[in-house]
C-alpha cells in the first residue's frame, strides 16, 4: 500500500475568510488522521500564527513554514530543519529595499527562536502587520536602527507588504541575486501585495521533497489557492486547486475542487477516503 502524504497550504485554501479553520473541517480531518492519515500543511506563516491557528488539527507529520524557510515538528515544539540566507546577499536585498524607500521586516532564527526584526513601521499595513503578530500570536518583534547590523548568518527571510507597482522594482532586483529566492503574491485579506524574500534552497517545492524523502512517502497529494503554491505543485504527484485559486492554480492543477469557505479540502478527502 502507497505512503500517501497530504499537504495544504493555509490561508485562502484550509482556513476560511475569518482566518480559522472551522469545526467541520477539523472534525473530518482528525477522523482521517485517526485512520492513518498523513497530513500537514506549508504555509508562509511563522510558527507562532500557524501553530496556533492549527491547534484544532492532530498534526504528527512535520509542517513546512515560512514558504519553505523551515521544517518544523509541531508536538516537539522544535525546528528540524531551517535554510539560511547568506550574509552578503542579505546586504544586497537590503540595500535594494532602501534605494526604493521601502521598509522591510527581516526574520532571524537564533537558539531555536524565530525573531522579527525592523527599522520602522511606514505604513498602515505594515502596522497592522506587526500589531496582530504581536498581540494575537505573541511573536518577538525588535526594533533596531539599522537592520545591516543584525543582518548576520542567522537570517532567514525578508518580508514587507504594500501596492505591486512599489514593490515590483526591488521584486526584479532581488530576483537576480543568485543565492536567493522570491515570492510575490497577493494578500487574500486586504488586496496588498506581499514580497517574501529567502534562500534559493527554501520553497514549498523543497519541503514537499524534504518530508517525501526523509518520511518515506510514496505519493504527495497538495492543495492550494495562491502563486507561491505553485512550486508545491510542482514537487506533487497530484495537484489540487480549491475554487477560489487564482486562475494559475486551477490551469496548474489536475483536479478543481470546491471553495475555501465551504470546506473544500475537507469536503475531498472525506469523498476520496470513501
Amino acid at each position: 500500500m502507497k505512503k500517501i502524504l497530504y499537504v495544504s497550504d493555509l490561508d485562502g485554501t484550509l482556513l476560511n475568510h475569518e482566518p480559522k479553520i472551522t469545526g467541520s473541517t477539523a472534525g473530518v480531518i482528525n477522523e482521517l488522521i485517526g485512520k492513518g492519515l498523513y497530513f500537514t500543511f506549508a504555509t508562509a506563516r511563522s510558527v507562532y500564527s500557524a501553530v496556533p491557528i492549527t491547534s484544532s488539527l492532530d498534526i504528527s507529520v512535520p509542517c513546512i513554514l515560512m514558504n519553505g524557510v523551515s521544517i518544523y515538528d509541531i508536538p516537539s515544539q522544535s525546528y528540524i530543519k531551517n535554510e539560511f540566507i547568506e550574509p552578503a546577499d542579505s546586504a544586497e536585498i537590503l540595500k535594494s529595499f532602501e534605494r526604493h524607500g521601502i521598509h522591510c521586516f527581516m526574520y532571524r532564527i537564533e537558539d531555536d527562536v524565530l525573531t522579527c526584526c525592523y527599522s520602522e513601521l511606514t505604513t498602515k499595513v505594515m502596522r497592522s502587520f506587526a500589531e496582530v503578530r504581536k498581540n494575537k500570536y505573541n511573536k518577538p518583534f525588535v526594533q533596531c536602527d539599522r537592520l545591516a547590523d543584525m543582518a548576520d548568518e542567522k537570517t532567514v527571510y525578508f518580508t514587507t507588504t504594500g501596492h505591486y507597482e512599489e514593490l515590483l522594482p526591488v521584486k526584479q532586483e532581488v530576483e537576480k541575486i543568485a543565492g536567493v529566492d522570491i515570492a510575490f503574491y497577493l494578500d487574500v485579506y486586504n488586496g496588498e501585495w506581499y514580497l517574501e524574500i529567502f534562500s534559493h534552497k527554501a520553497s514549498k517545492a523543497n519541503g514537499v521533497k524534504y518530508l517525501r524523502e526523509h518520511y518515506g512517502f510514496d505519493e504527495v497529494v497538495a492543495f492550494g489557492d495562491n502563486l507561491n503554491d505553485l512550486s508545491m505543485f510542482e514537487a506533487a504527484d497530484v495537484k489540487i486547486a480549491v475554487g477560489n485559486a487564482k486562475d494559475e492554480l486551477k490551469k496548474a492543477a489536475d483536479i478543481v475542487i470546491d471553495t475555501n469557505i465551504n470546506d473544500g479540502v475537507a469536503k475531498w478527502l472525506k469523498g476520496s477516503m470513501n
